[in-house]
């Protein structure tokens, strides 16, 4: 038999109850058993010794025993008085042990004629300086009167009771302990069931502020982090459906008409095709680039670079291609920035970014990059003129695929992949790549990187 969680709880706590109860209960049996007895001693005692006290004034009296032998009934009246006379609340009435009474020599005046045990109490009756009789007490180390007999059973029964009492107590709140630290469980449980049967939007409600809370906190937001990249992967998987279906179906529209004789196959119509070609071309490898820095397998040789040297590289190689759209291009740039990084997975950053610069910048406008080194951070600047971007494009223009409407489009070429894989470049440089609205009416783009000393 497989015992839940709700049950093994149940019964480790019930189990430390009962421990603890039987515990108590045995102890405060034992305290009581002990207490008892040592309270009838100390009453025998306080008996015993009137008893010597009032046989003593009775011998003072007489000047012997006379009075006493062959008169046992004179003891029996003396304990009877003192029985009356007792008005102390503390002490129980009645006798719980044997007595005796002896003459100087031990011989005996008083008392039944069953032998004296060893460890009886003895006390002596003086007169005068000198020891005349012995007041002998029965040691008393168990109940013996029906009276405490009946009451120590009364009390036993009491304390059964108790303890019968208490452990149905012991149950209910325990069960119900249980069923109360658990339940967040349980809506953990349930939650999670849910998630991993697809149902992203899944959600526990958080009533508190332990550990148990922390973990449906935690838990929320892994749901939202999974619905968020269902949706990304969703959005992905049209977006590329999407972008293949268009040069597909241009290519797939000009074979037929070269097949149906509409179009002549001449260097113009494979020209078309070779652009609608290049396209794709592109757009697999951007996507394979992707996939490479998403999962940390794009490859990084890491040197002692210059950025400030390799960025150099990258805007001469753009600059007759910025000339012919008249965009001017102004930097303002240290002498150098030594990073440590890939040379090449850089240079791919640059020119990506000045790719996007040069697509996206309206005929005439400007283009202008900046660095400066602060704090061991070295902060590259590209800020272009109209057109711009609105807040709600910036914060989704590092998507996949996203294009803004004014700007990006595919008439342009772009794949709407490359600044998101200019980001994972500059994440895994250690650095920091983000967009703003640029001064100039179009896009900054900012990117940090730590600094590394050049190497001797």
């Amino acid at each position: 038999m497989r015992f839940g969680i709700t049950a093994k709880l149940f019964l480790a706590i019930f189990a430390t109850c009962m421990l603890v109860l039987i515990t108590m209960h045995w102890g405060v049996r034992m305290s009581f058993e002990r207490g008892f007895v040592d309270y009838i001693k100390q009453g025998n005692a306080q008996r015993v010794e009137q008893l010597r006290d009032a046989l003593q004034e009775q011998y003072a009296q007489y000047g012997d025993w006379t009075f006493l032998r062959n008169n046992e009934r004179l003891v029996f009246k003396l304990l009877h008085t003192m029985d009356q006379n007792e008005d102390d609340g503390n002490s129980m009435r009645g006798w719980r042990v044997r007595l005796w009474v002896l003459d100087a020599q031990r011989n005996r005046l008083f008392g039944s004629p069953a032998p004296i045990a060893a460890d009886s109490t003895w006390q002596a009756i003086r007169h005068q300086g000198r020891v005349v009789g012995w007041v002998v007490a029965s040691p008393s180390e168990r109940l013996t009167r029906d009276a405490d007999i009946n009451f120590d059973r009364q009390q036993q029964r009491t304390s059964w009771f108790i303890v019968g009492l208490s452990t149905l107590l012991a149950i209910i709140v325990t069960w119900l302990m249980a069923r109360g630290l658990l339940a967040p469980v349980k809506r953990l449980m349930k939650g999670i069931h849910r998630l991993a049967a697809g149902e992203f939007t899944a959600r526990v409600p958080v009533n508190t502020r332990d550990e148990l809370g922390r973990l449906a906190q935690d838990f929320n937001q892994l749901a939202t982090a999974l619905e968020k990249n269902e949706q990304s992967r969703r959005a992905f998987m049209a977006d590329i459906s999407h972008e293949l279906r268009t040069p597909l179906a241009v290519l797939r529209g000009e074979l037929e008409a070269i097949q149906d004789g509409v179009r002549k196959a001449d260097s113009g119509s494979l020209l078309s095709l070779q652009n609608e070609v290049s396209t794709l071309t592109k757009l697999v490898d951007d996507l394979h680039q992707l996939s490479l820095s998403d999962v940390g397998a794009l490859a990084y040789r890491r040197v002692s670079v210059d950025l400030i040297q390799l960025l150099h590289i990258s805007v001469a190689s753009f600059n007759e291609r910025f000339q012919k759209k008249h965009i001017k291009v102004i930097t303002q740039l240290p002498e150098r920035a030594s990073a440590f990084g890939d040379p090449d997975r850089l240079s791919q950053l640059f020119n990506n970014l000045l790719e996007n610069s040069l697509r996206y910048t309206d005929n005439g406008g400007q283009l202008q990059i900046r660095a400066h080194t602060e704090n061991g951070v070295c902060t590259l600047i590209w800020e272009d003129s109209a057109p711009g971007v609105d807040a709600e494009q910036l914060a989704r223009i590092f998507d996949r695929f996203y294009r803004a409407e004014r700007s990006r489009n595919r008439a342009s070429g772009g794949s709407g992949l490359g600044l998101a894989i200019c980001k994972n470049i500059v994440e895994a440089h250690g650095g920091r790549l983000y967009a703003s609205a640029s001064l100039l009416g179009g896009l900054q783009m900012t990117a940090e990187f730590p600094l590394h000393p050049p190497e001797s």
